[in-house]
């Protein structure tokens, strides 16, 4: 065990935080720490290093392990370069390598004892160096840097002049760098995109030390962690397995209570029932046994009846018409913000009900592009065109539909007039804005509570053609699993950037990539274009590529196929895997059979049996003939 927590109480003023909380991390442990926003999270974490205080209840970390975190919001100044802020992870190793080679230029000088001395001074450092890898810590820099969405060019910028996010991908990395015997990280995937966080998982997975993570990202969470802790109304609760697991177990929990309360109630209502028709037969025994029973109904422990899961709120989003089938048509579209060319001459088609991610790395131009099909922005060149009776409904990360000075029932009430009071409230609930909190200002609001304000106004916009920023970011789980829904069940359009995996796997019926300029489509949610991915970026994207170089005829065509050929074809592929797969699987069957045969002609109780050893004798040239055209049609079906 690396860090134990016992009867750890906090509360501000009235508001009980978290209430006698208990838990452990052993050795090499990844867990994972979760709960509604404004659960205690971040709290928890906090006391354990010391930023708060418990009211009460133990913090103990093992003699000797050291811990680091990582706080939601960096502060960093000073005139470093990025570089030079995530090198001082390693002020260890280079002043360990500074006194090796001022000892190398003493040596030529000294002799005897004191030669001696400084040689054995000298072993002890180079064997440190050594263990710390100190040949290769900037190469190990370098490599963590880049694995969080630096480039190279990037390494020279002075930190402070960076955004939030990409400080706190430099704090990130620092700290991964000093590899602490337990790591305490809040909200570690908000600024990264899909492939950082890829890279996280597989670090953190073959990190040679325990994690406590605080993230909404389930997938991340999927991969990565075997213990979850949930907070919740300052109660806190172990489960052993990853988030699916722990979501499966919990659901499970909730079910048996909410069965177990509703047959205490069913019982409670028969036997008051049962006490009111004694006494109505008015008679001394039967008056009695009326309050024997009374007695006994007072005696039984209550069930509590367990809190109504929030996923089960049902919202409604309905467009108010419906749109042609061909919503959005983009031809030709560039765009360069120079010196950075974003993407070029890309053209796609979105159909009627599509549920279109757009993905990629951090700077491509995702939300550029949403931009430019809201007018927001103009293209440098080609077109797009929205269909027959398009109406579309904008998200985007900044919030600029809300106005700060109005309280958030206002911002629903204004905008949507015919709505009653009890309809706003129950719309606003589904994003947890409950009881008081309705009348907050919206300037006083953080950045994940705007962004369900602004998700709240687009369910009731009632437009037929969605477009999303980054919808789920700040958005605490339970709200995640609400949008989910709601947009599975819609029937419009909808087209959005996200970087988190989970929601579009659960979300998404088509996938546009775009990486080297241009996109690559993928029919089918996250895992299908995890399992294409290789293949098709080759196709389509291939790296390196110069702007202006010639490419093959077959890949001119290929990289123009219109929206339903690329189906067509993909369609074609996977039932030509299906059908290898198939024919291998017979091949393996019928070349078991013959080896089989010729086991059994070997013995004597067939060999001897001339009938038996002319039906195998059939059987084997059948095996064979059928074998001869099942490798034909192998070799056709690999090439």
């Amino acid at each position: 065990m690396i860090l134990a927590c016992h009867g750890m109480n906090k509360a501000f003023g009235e508001d009980v935080i978290v209430r006698d909380a208990s838990f452990h991390i052993e050795d090499y442990e990844k867990a994972a720490l979760v709960g509604p926003n404004g659960a205690g999270k971040s709290t928890i974490l906090k006391m354990i290093v010391g930023e708060l205080s418990a009211d009460s209840g133990d913090v103990i970390l093992t003699k000797g392990k050291t811990l680091g975190y990582l706080a939601q919001h960096q502060k960093m100044s000073g005139g470093s370069t990025i570089y030079e802020e995530v090198k001082t992870a390693k002020a260890d190793v280079i002043e360990t390598e500074r006194q090796i080679r001022a000892i190398e230029l003493e040596l030529k000088h000294l002799e005897g004892d004191a030669l001696k001395a400084r040689l054995d001074t000298y072993n002890r450092l180079t064997a440190a160096f050594e263990r710390a890898n100190g040949y290769a810590y900037e190469s190990e820099i370098a490599g963590v840097l880049k694995g969080l969405g630096f480039d190279e060019a990037d390494f020279d910028k002075k930190v402070d002049t960076l955004s939030g996010g990409q400080k706190t991908r430099v704090s990130l990395g620092k700290l991964l760098l000093t590899k602490p015997d337990i790591l305490l990280l809040d909200e570690p995937t908000n600024h990264l995109d899909l492939n950082s966080i890829a890279w996280l998982e597989s670090y953190l997975l073959n990190y040679q030390g325990a994690v406590l993570i605080v993230s909404h990202d389930r997938y991340f969470l999927n991969r990565v962690v075997t213990k979850v802790l949930e907070i919740e109304l300052g109660a806190l609760s172990v489960f052993m397995g990853n988030y699916s697991q722990y979501a499966e177990k919990k659901k499970m929990i909730r079910d048996a209570k909410l069965k177990e309360y509703l047959n205490q109630q069913q019982e409670i209502k028969h036997q008051e029932a049962v006490i009111e028709k004694l006494r109505s037969f008015n008679r001394e025994k039967s008056i009695k046994r009326a309050e024997s029973r009374k007695k006994m109904l007072s005696k039984m422990q209550p069930v509590e009846k367990p809190q109504e899961a929030s996923t089960e709120i049902h919202l409604s989003l309905e467009p108010s018409c419906v749109s042609g089938n061909d919503v959005l048509s983009v031809e030709h579209l560039s765009k360069s913000f120079p010196p950075q060319h974003l993407f070029s001459d890309i053209s796609f088609d979105i159909k009627r009900g599509e549920h279109v991610a757009v993905i990629g790395d951090n700077g491509t131009g995702k939300t550029t592009l949403l931009k430019i099909l809201n007018n927001v922005i103009g293209a440098d060149s080609g077109t797009f065109t929205l269909g027959t009776n398009v109406q579309i409904g904008y998200y985007d990360q900044e919030h600029h539909v809300l106005h700060m000075e109005k309280t958030i029932f206002d911002e629903i009430s204004d905008d949507y007039p015919n709505l009653t009071n009890t309809q706003i409230r129950n719309m606003l609930a589904a994003f947890l804005f409950t009881g008081d909190d309705v009348f907050k200002l919206i300037g006083d609001l953080s950045g994940g509570e705007r962004g369900r304000v602004s998700l709240a106004k687009l369910m009731l916009s009632e437009a037929n053609f969605l477009i999303l920023d980054e919808p789920t970011n700040h958005l605490d789980i339970t709200s995640k699993e609400i949008l989910e829904k709601a947009l599975n069940d819609y029937t419009g359009t909808v087209l959005y950037v996200s970087h988190d995996r989970y929601f579009i796997n659960e979300t998404a019926t088509r996938i546009l990539e775009l990486v080297n300029r241009t996109f690559v489509n993928y029919i089918g949610n996250y895992d299908y274009y995890l399992e294409k991915k290789e293949e098709l970026t080759a196709v389509y994207a291939r790296n390196g590529q110069a702007d202006d170089a010639p490419a093959a005829p077959e890949e001119v065509s290929e990289s123009k196929l219109s929206w339903q050929e690329q189906k067509e074809a993909q369609a074609k592929e996977r039932k030509r895997q299906n059908d290898l797969k198939k024919t291998e699987e017979r091949i393996s069957s019928l070349e078991g059979r013959d080896a089989e045969i010729d086991t059994l002609m070997t013995q004597e109780e067939v060999y001897t049996n001339s009938v038996h050893c002319q039906e195998l004798a059939a059987e084997k040239a059948s095996i064979q003939t059928e074998l001869e055209e099942l490798y034909i049609k192998w070799e056709g079906l690999a090439e």
